[in-house]
């Protein structure tokens, strides 16, 4: 394998992932690239405590330029994410959309050899009617994923 994407999320977790990705691909010495979906608006208004050397978005205002200003900053934060690795074999991309077609796309597009995403706690009902990004990709993925359990 000589392609890993790693998805990361805007949440502090993202590290978890990130560093569990990054360490598998260096056994393979494979490249890596750090891809974040930018979808759903309400994610971003939330402040967490700085994770990946990323402070967060934080006092965000939103208003008509909230796209090319949430664009701008998913840029930053996979910048500073990027910076965490030190490494030239680590590129970052940015996918607007739903997360799992994102993930999917890009990772067609980039050749990608691996995946590897966070399986994040979430209610039995709203897997049920939602589903999970994680399993959206693993039902329509031709690449194998890597999945990095997350607890609660």
């Amino acid at each position: 394998m000589e392609k890993v994407l790693i998805a990361i999320d805007y949440h502090p977790n993202s590290e978890v992932v990130a560093t569990a990705g990054y360490d598998l691909a260096k056994r393979m010495s494979a490249e890596v690239c750090l891809l974040h979906v930018l979808a759903d608006v309400s994610h971003y208004g939330v402040n967490y405590s700085e994770f990946l050397g990323y402070p967060g978005y934080q006092n965000m205002g939103f208003d008509l330029g909230v796209s090319a200003q949430l664009q701008e900053m998913a840029q930053g934060y996979l910048k500073t994410a990027k910076k965490q690795f030190n490494d030239d074999k680590v590129s970052v991309a940015l996918e607007i959309g739903d997360s799992h077609r994102g993930i999917l796309k890009y990772a067609k597009e980039w050749g990608a050899d691996l995946i590897v995403m966070g399986t994040h706690s979430h209610s039995t009902l709203e897997k049920v009617l939602v589903g999970t990004v994680a399993s959206k990709v693993l039902e329509k993925t031709d690449v194998p994923v890597y999945m990095v359990p997350i607890k609660k």
